[in-house]
């Protein structure tokens, strides 16, 4: 288990070389985003995410997200991707926007109980998308416990996850520590999963048919719908 401080140009040198051979390995490695810090491993590896979720205390029913280094990458990924998830992908990413798709079934990863889909991002990460393209995909989730908060630096992440971890990337800390906004297109319409650093409004200046995370689309919502008004005399008075 090693820290490297990558705001340093040799630390960051032997960090991302050291975190490439840990992940190829198949061991686990914490890496910043442009969101929050990661923990992350080779999305291939089935030892890798195992232990990724044990890692976390999650089960299998919790599939981590999948980080890619280039909008090419998807191509060897996904199937079938409808034009909303193209519309935001190409005004999303690289960025804070996880888009969920169905993956190429002849893929021989094991992420979980995934129904045949990914949740798959492009992050807005100078260091993560160096050691993405060195790697390839990264099955990668947020550097943390499940229940407690995201870690906001790697040195946050070491205090929760331990040894369980090879390589920590230190970068100092997440500018907003918000995860992404996710949003389920393989749904039809799409819907917004998770809302985190995207809103919903920019989502739908994008895809105006998207529905919000509790199912509503645009103007669906109770509060949006203003109550009709009648004049008092068709309400009845006192007297």
């Amino acid at each position: 288990m090693r820290l490297f401080n990558c705001t340093k140009t040799k630390d960051r040198t032997t960090g991302l070389r050291s975190a490439a051979r840990a992940v190829n390995g198949g061991k686990l490695v914490v890496l910043p985003t442009d969101t929050v810090y990661g923990i992350g491993c080779d999305a291939f590896s089935h030892a890798g995410v195992r232990a990724l979720l044990a890692a976390k205390g999650r089960g299998r029913d919790m599939a981590p997200p999948v980080l890619i280094g280039s909008k090419r990458a998807l191509d060897g990924i996904a199937s079938d991707l409808s034009a909303a998830s193209k519309e935001l992908i190409e005004a999303f990413w690289p960025g804070a926007l996880t888009v969920v798709v169905r993956y190429n079934p002849t893929l021989t990863w094991d992420l979980g109980d995934t129904g045949g889909t990914v949740a798959v991002r492009m992050p807005l990460h100078p260091l993560a998308l160096e050691l993405l393209k060195d790697t390839g995909p990264m099955a990668v989730s947020s550097a943390n416990k499940s229940g407690r908060p995201p870690a906001a630096t790697a040195a946050e992440a070491k205090e929760q996850l331990g040894a369980d971890v090879t390589v920590y990337l230190e970068a100092g800390p997440s500018e907003e520590n918000v995860p992404s906004t996710i949003v389920d297109c393989v749904a039809e319409p799409p819907q917004v999963l998770r809302e985190g650093a995207l809103t919903v409004e920019q989502i739908r200046k994008i895809v105006p048919e998207v529905r919000d995370s509790d199912g509503y689309g645009p103007g669906e919502r109770p509060e949006d719908t203003e109550p009709e008004e009648f004049p008092e005399e068709e309400l009845g008075g006192e007297g």
